[in-house]
């Protein structure tokens, strides 16, 4: 084991956006056991701490792994390209106004007639938006030219925005309905 390896080559799984979920699963669990610090109790407290080291470095991998956004997120970090940071955030106007506008929607669910149907229109269209950036951003960055990869943070950055949205919609619904 080597934590010095980016989460894919510790992982054993191909460095790809579309990534088989099942095969992280599956090697996930392979190496929890192989890793697992009860594995480790009777040797030195070199190896009990490295134990806990591995493990907790799978851990990080397959979070993020797991999760469309940060997988994206990570692959560019692996390119060079920083989405984290706020300054260079750089959308365009089209987008910006529309992401106000459901946002507005958000805000005036609660007074609807029908606010569970509002949420869910909501959703449905919060989901479309992610799924067709996750689409965009998987065809940028395959292509892996500094203009594609760009492309593909910029994809990024706007799915950060939706998925801020789509959070917001589900701690709406929490509130509204789980009383």
């Amino acid at each position: 084991m080597d934590i010095t390896q980016n989460y894919f080559e510790f992982l054993a799984l191909p460095v790809t956006y579309q990534l088989d979920l099942q095969s992280l699963s599956e090697r996930s669990r392979e190496l929890q056991k192989t890793l697992h610090p009860d594995r480790f109790s009777h040797l030195s407290d070199l190896e009990r701490r490295l134990s806990v080291q591995y493990t907790a470095y799978l851990n990080e991998a397959v979070t993020t792994l797991k999760n469309p956004l940060t997988r994206a997120q990570y692959l560019l970090k692996l390119e060079g390209i920083d989405t984290f940071s706020e300054s260079q955030v750089h959308l365009e106007p089209m987008f910006l106004m529309q992401q106000m506008e459901l946002r507005e929607g958000l805000e005036v669910v609660r007074d609807a007639a029908d606010p569970e149907a509002e949420l869910l229109a909501l959703q449905a269209t919060v989901d479309s938006e992610m799924n067709s950036l996750r689409s965009q951003f998987d065809s940028f960055y395959r292509q892996s030219t500094p203009t594609s990869l760009e492309a593909a943070a910029v994809c990024v950055r706007k799915m950060q925005f939706i998925d801020k949205l789509g959070r917001e919609i589900e701690a709406l619904e929490d509130q509204l309905f789980d009383d």
